[in-house]
């Protein structure tokens, strides 16, 4: 028995593998990466994962960037004057979560990417009107984690769990493809890197904060809530900007989210509603905060639909921005300072981001395979 388990899990592992490498983040140039400190599969409707079990999950999510904003004003002349900026973005994540203990668990998150830009400044200038587009694909930064749960299970009608892990930079921070018109005659085309939003990696070690709870309010009501926060204390990676004017920033990165879960009378089938802060600041907690980086922030309505057969879960959710904001960034600052003249850079953000997720829990029982919701439901597609 032991070894046909371990043959079948290798071979849900290796299909979570193969699809993540073949459909090879929040949303737009403002480089928010994805999240997964306290990862999806620690909970069953509140209930943890018991010692010896374990998830394997698979997330795919796109979105496209085209809307350019500086603070909160949309530059609605970017779209309609064909000069805006557009990023098509594909993420794919593995997850594992294991559970040492019935309140002890770890995770790792494994992320792949694939990101194609289309633009006219990067290729002659805005006034040549040439659009070509750059590209980039392959692994991102993975992520390592572990957290605890305050209570024990079952216990209360509410329980949290503080986590905490590491980023290590196992993404191409160094990405380089064509670009088109260059050279003092716009008659070359040059090999150079692509932007910091289309980057796989950042090139930073870093480590992240995060809790996330429940409260059930009934039998068909429950809130959820993840707060998570990435440190990055390496200050640039020593990458220089397409026109060499700096090196990339490697920012911190931050996400809230509160919601609630309904649980329908449908067997399996759940609805989420919740909202969403997902940003980069333009100054870091530990380290410093120079090079180029674009900070802000998005806040989003985020609804969902979740729906799980014995051990597998499958959700949908689909976040609608309602507020982009293309904060004022440290050099914005610096040079605002030394020259007088305010200084305020742009961003493209999306409309929304669709976010698609499976998730298959291995029991150690057999009676283990009738809980009804998924095995994300508290942390519903925060990574």
């Amino acid at each position: 028995m032991k070894n046909k388990y371990f043959i079948s899990t290798v071979f849900v592992l290796f299909l979570c593998l193969y699809t993540g490498t073949n459909k090879i983040k929040a949303q737009g140039c403002v480089a928010i990466r994805g999240y997964s400190s306290c990862s999806a599969g620690n909970m069953d409707n509140g209930i943890n994962l018991k010692q010896g079990e374990f998830t394997v999950g698979s997330n795919f999510r796109y979105f496209e960037s085209f809307r350019h904003f500086r603070g909160t004003e949309e530059e609605i002349n970017r779209v309609e004057e064909g000069t805006n900026v557009i990023n098509d973005s594909y993420f794919s994540d593995i997850t594992f979560n294991y559970g040492i203990t019935d309140r002890f668990y770890t995770n790792v998150l494994i992320p792949f990417v694939s990101h194609t830009r289309s633009s006219l400044y990067e290729h002659g200038g805005n006034r040549f009107g040439d659009r070509h587009s750059t590209k980039s694909s392959g692994l991102s930064d993975i992520r390592l984690g572990a957290g605890f749960w305050l209570f024990k299970p079952n216990s209360k009608s509410f329980n949290l769990a503080l986590g905490t892990g590491i980023k290590l930079p196992t993404g191409d921070y160094r990405y380089t493809d064509t670009f088109y018109n260059q050279g003092d005659n716009k008659d070359m085309m040059v090999d150079n890197v692509v932007d910091q939003s289309i980057q796989p990696g950042d090139g930073g070690l870093g480590f992240n904060l995060d809790l996330q709870g429940y409260h059930m309010l009934s039998h068909h009501f429950m809130l959820t809530t993840t707060l998570y926060y990435l440190f990055n204390p390496r200050e640039t990676n020593g990458v220089l900007t397409r026109r060499g004017s700096s090196e990339f920033s490697v920012p911190d990165q931050y996400a809230v989210q509160l919601g609630a879960l309904y649980f329908t009378n449908v067997k399996g089938l759940n609805m989420y509603l919740g909202g969403r802060l997902e940003g980069v600041p333009a100054s870091d907690l530990i380290g410093g905060s120079s090079g180029y980086r674009r900070p802000g922030y998005v806040i989003s309505v985020d609804p969902g639909i979740n729906y799980s057969v014995d051990n597998l879960t499958m959700s949908l959710n689909v976040p609608v921005a309602l507020e982009r904001n293309r904060t004022q960034s440290f050099i914005d600052k610096q040079r605002t300072s030394e020259t007088g003249e305010y200084r305020h850079g742009d961003a493209a953000f999306a409309d929304y981001l669709i976010s698609f997720n499976l998730t298959y829990k291995f029991s150690k029982k057999q009676e283990d395979k009738g809980i009804k919701t998924s095995v994300n439901a508290l942390d519903f597609n925060m990574k």
